[in-house]
């Protein structure tokens, strides 16, 4: 089974995973447009603003601008945080915690944008009944609730991992010296000279 796996993963050049989520994407994407049918991808009256010009724009858009610049910042920020863990050697890293929110806060951002920034806000109440006024806020909320949650999870970890520290510095840690031994008090029997008898002179 390793010997195939290690073949699989020589010709293809990735684990047989990562080639069934791409073909199961393949097929959701095949699927999305058997449904939905080419003809409502694309506005002949306003073509800028048919669905397959936003996604190609979107695409090249993350491609050539938000890839490097998310990029960029992350690898500044993992260059920050391995300076700041030679100074102080912190027991958890900071870094998957601060990441994380981030990563989460910033697609809400780009999936909601248009709500924040109420595009398209009269087409929005006119299907809705509703106004794009909450976006911003619940936005706000989200992102507030997922960095106090990592927060969160990382002084739990930091308390965990000191717990782990002493528990094992305890058990390395050598005997302490006792009280030193009492010393030895003369026997009061001692035991009395031997003199000869008049005999034995």
């Amino acid at each position: 089974m390793r010997t195939l796996l290690a073949r699989f993963h020589a010709l293809y050049g990735s684990h047989p995973l990562h080639l069934l989520t791409m073909l199961a994407g393949f097929a959701l994407a095949g699927c999305i447009l058997t449904i939905f049918k080419p003809v409502t991808l694309w506005n002949p009256q306003v073509w800028w603003q048919s669905i397959a010009v936003w996604f190609a724009a979107a695409i090249v858009l993350h491609d050539l601008v938000l890839f490097p610049v998310y990029a960029l910042a992350d690898r500044l920020l993992a260059v920050a945080a391995g300076r700041r863990r030679r100074r102080h050697e912190p027991l958890v890293p900071a870094l998957n915690y601060i990441r994380v929110p981030t990563l989460a806060s910033s697609l809400m951002l780009l999936v909601f944008l248009p709500g924040i920034i109420r595009q398209g806000a009269s087409t929005y109440l006119a299907a809705t009944g509703q106004t794009q006024q909450p976006f911003l806020g619940r936005w706000l909320l989200l992102t507030g609730s997922i960095f106090a949650t990592s927060a969160i999870l990382y002084a739990i970890r930091i308390s965990h991992e000191r717990t782990e520290t002493s528990a094992v510095d305890d058990q390395n840690e050598p005997p302490t010296a006792g009280p030193p031994p009492p010393a030895k008090t003369p026997s009061r029997q001692t035991q009395l000279p031997h003199v000869e008898g008049p005999e034995q002179l």
